[in-house]
């Protein structure tokens, strides 16, 4: 699809590039939250939770471009024209994007289109899904007695052009979180393991991560693929692979019980 712009005309607005964090509305930036409530138009992922969409202003044009492993509602190229077109036409646009949009949110493509199409732009970070996973789940990610370094990676293992490093991946020293792993998780065990790394190496998969809707699936690397089966499991969900698993016991400090308590209350006093 060739980007469509205007011409002859100068864009009237700004587009922010945001990130809404891992889906608790309460670990939106405060600069975060002043952009959205100041929206004229909003172009939202699949991954932003509904809290934090309440807080889009009502005169909002809201705009769902969410994409899913195999449920995709908008193609990368309309999104970008929808960016274009926006900027000409609303004051402050707001790309909105789970987690942090320029871990594996491909806020950087997307930063190129409205460089060639002249279109002025600020990026607001958002805390990415990996540390609002780990914290939630009472994982560190780094840990001088059991890691001392942290790779993300993305599960789309199909890339033939871009052949996963397992032999890089396999260092037992390195936790490693896997993004969107989840339908290829029998691939990522298996070439973890053939590189080296231990089947027992400890794993977890977390899921609805920060939300009430919280749940933790432990186990190891070779038990990945059951775990990742477990038809209880929702998406989205991200995977935690190394021996600082072993801390989510004794360091688990997060309750979705409570936290749905506390989503009630909140509903009620908005209520009133």
């Amino acid at each position: 699809m060739e980007l469509v712009s205007m011409p002859g005309q100068q864009a009237k607005g700004k587009v922010w590039l945001v990130g809404a964090g891992p889906g608790d509305v309460e670990l939106l930036t405060l600069k975060a939250y002043r952009i959205l409530k100041n929206a004229d138009a909003v172009l939202y992922d699949a991954l932003v939770s509904q809290d934090i969409l309440d807080l889009i202003p009502s005169h909002a044009e809201k705009i769902a471009v969410g994409k899913r492993a195999g449920k995709h509602s908008a193609a990368q190229d309309e999104i970008n024209q929808l960016l274009v077109t926006k900027a000409f036409t609303r004051r402050n646009v707001v790309r909105l994007k789970g987690g942090d949009p320029f871990i594996f949110g491909r806020g950087g493509e997307e930063l190129q289109i409205l460089v060639a199409a002249g279109i002025a732009f600020e990026v607001v970070p958002g805390i990415t899904a990996a540390s609002g996973t780990s914290a939630y789940a009472g994982i560190p990610l780094t840990h001088r007695d059991y890691a001392q370094g942290v790779t993300f990676i993305t599960g789309h293992c199909q890339l033939a052009s871009r052949p996963m490093d397992w032999h890089g991946y396999a260092n037992s020293n390195n936790t490693l979180v896997v993004y969107m792993g989840i339908l290829n998780a029998n691939i990522i065990s298996e070439g973890l393991i053939n590189a080296g790394r231990s089947a027992e190496t400890p794993v977890a998969i977390v899921s609805n991560a920060t939300t009430s809707s919280q749940q933790r699936f432990m186990g190891k690397l070779g038990e990945l693929a059951q775990l990742a089966a477990d038809p209880a499991l929702q998406m989205p969900a991200l995977m935690i692979i190394g021996e600082v698993v072993e801390l989510a016991e004794s360091l688990n400090w997060f309750d979705p019980v409570t936290a749905q308590q506390k989503t009630d209350l909140d509903t009620v006093a908005k209520a009133l």
